[in-house]
């Protein structure tokens, strides 16, 4: 790949091409043509698989690239497990409520008051960014809904299985609820006489304060521990009533996620003499700041660039704010009301430090310009003015809706490691009371994916057995990698997996029914499965 080098430029997500060579290389890892074999014979054993049905949140109903749609139905880890299950169950048939649109429907890029209904995104290799596609509103199901398999909506919190009329809050399920006034994704999925499921939440409990900046209150106070398992087990004892097998998945470690990781803190990169130009532009700044330090501790405040990486401008409202020391010099005569008001973006302002995470969401934003002008290059966000400052509003700024500090990403991994425990707890006390549950620990085999050491899977609460340090797993040959470059394994919303993210996650719960029950369902093909969408 050819090296990008502009000034003040930022490609946050250039990072996940850095392995690949040329476009050629790309297309032949991307799409590997495999030969068509002879299924291999298998087994259900005891098992029945002839209605299997699926509970989640986005993940198993196929959200990815910021969108459900057609293909990411068809390549959900649900579908993908029931096409197995046929091949040793002649009698299994899954109905998912088929969204029958190409590009979908996507919210965080569709202005609909301005009638811009964007699609799912792809990965433009010469823009090194997302782009969405032109995409359809959300229309109701016009299947039979008394057929459904597949219960997984978008959204779903656990707090939220049993809640009834959750259609009238929640579109994705609105479009398939029996009846979306009254109506429960428990209560729907319950009419179903089913033979074996499977049951993955919990995610969306940690996610939504991640996915805030950490905003709010944290996870476990929100939603706390007993109520989490409270809902759980009153979820799966209904489940398992009539005895039926099933298997849980726990919540995979969540500031891993590439949403959470490509975009480093230091994403920065100047020239020598862009980052000398930039430090005399700040000096007056950087005084007005150092004159504050009877006021409040200055030093995380400072701006100061070098040839290199450096780290983003943020507006932290977590800070002590400067507003009124910086009012009292222009009373006591040091400052002009002109330099005054020059000094409003910094008043709650800090370079981030190594260590903190900046979210996907902050791409978009960085190095453009925070008064609008693209006529004069001044106001770059994230490098002269921070990332969060609003020009049009500033008492409404907020930048940590688009960094963790460690504080917040210590309440995220406490939440998924406590919930994870009551997984576990929940799972252990059913079966010792008659159910027959298998738990897919999903953790292992993502640090392997994530190539974390020992110490950082200790660090995250995760367990270090898979923990090489070795970034990607190896199929055939090819090595897929935690994030959403061409041979990544997630979609280009960072969070959701891709089609063989799915093959992935498929194949560990085929490994946990044949290992419980001893069958021996054939596992999925996962390179024959589409990875990124990109276009050139």
């Amino acid at each position: 790949m050819k090296k990008l080098c502009k000034k003040l430029m930022i490609l946050p997500i250039s990072i996940l091409f850095m392995a690949c060579s040329t476009a050629d290389d790309l297309t032949e890892e991307w799409i590997k043509v495999r030969a068509i074999e002879t299924p291999k014979p298998g087994s259900a054993g005891s098992l029945d698989f002839s209605n299997y049905i699926s509970i989640g949140n986005s993940i198993a109903a196929g959200f990815a690239d910021y969108a459900l749609y057609t293909e990411s139905q068809e390549n959900s880890f649900p579908n993908l497990l029931a096409g197995q299950f046929a091949m040793v169950d002649a009698n299994v048939v899954f109905n998912q409520p088929d969204i029958n649109s190409a590009n979908g429907f996507n919210s965080a890029f569709s202005t609909v008051a301005n009638n811009v209904i964007a699609g799912r995104t792809e990965l433009s290799l010469s823009l090194l960014a997302s782009v969405p596609t032109t995409g359809e509103l959300i229309t109701d199901f016009t299947g039979d809904k008394s057929t459904l398999n597949n219960f997984a909506v978008p959204g779903l919190r656990l707090a939220n299985l049993e809640t009834a009329g959750y259609g009238v809050r929640n579109a994705y399920f609105k479009r398939f609820a029996d009846d979306p006034s009254t109506s429960s994704v428990l209560g729907d999925a319950l009419e179903v006489d089913r033979s074996f499921f499977s049951f993955w939440l919990g995610s969306n409990d940690c996610l939504v304060y991640a996915r805030s900046g950490g905003q709010g209150e944290a996870p476990l106070v929100t939603y706390d521990e007993m109520a989490f398992g409270k809902a759980l087990s009153s979820a799966l004892g209904k489940l398992t009533a009539n005895k039926t097998h099933g298997v849980v998945l726990d919540i995979s470690p969540i500031v891993t996620l590439p949403f959470f990781q490509a975009v480093t803190w230091d994403a920065i990169e100047l020239d020598n003499a862009t980052a000398t130009r930039l430090n005399t532009s700040l000096e007056a700044v950087n005084g007005a700041i150092k004159a504050a330090a009877g006021f409040t501790d200055t030093n995380e405040r400072l701006i100061s660039y070098t040839a290199g990486a450096n780290p983003i401008l943020v507006h932290d409202e977590e800070l002590d704010d400067l507003g009124p020391f910086f009012d009292n010099l222009v009373t006591a005569g040091q400052l002009t009301m002109e330099q005054r008001a020059s000094l409003v973006p910094y008043e709650q302002s800090r370079p981030l430090v190594k260590g903190e995470l900046v979210l996907l969401s902050a791409a978009a934003l960085l190095n453009t310009e925070a008064d609008g002008d693209n006529t004069e290059r001044n106001t770059p966000i994230g490098i002269v003015i921070p990332l969060g400052f609003s020009f049009m509003n500033p008492a409404n700024s907020n930048g940590d809706r688009y960094f963790l500090n460690t504080e917040e990403q210590s309440n995220i991994v406490t939440a998924r490691a406590t919930y994870n425990r009551v997984i576990s707890a929940t799972v252990n006390e059913l079966n010792n009371n008659g159910a027959d549950i298998a738990l897919v620990t999903i953790q292992p085999s993502l640090v392997d994916v994530l190539g974390l050491d020992a110490a950082t899977a200790t660090k995250l609460l995760l367990p270090t057995g898979s923990a090489d340090g070795v970034q990607g797993i190896d199929i055939e040959g090819i090595t897929l990698t935690p994030d959403f470059s061409p041979n990544g394994v997630f979609s280009t919303d960072g969070i959701h997996p891709n089609s063989r993210g799915h093959g992935i996650v498929a194949n560990l719960i085929i490994d946990a029914i044949n290992a419980r029950w001893g069958s021996s369902i054939p596992k999925i093909d996962v390179l024959s499965l589409r990875g990124t969408i990109f276009q050139p």
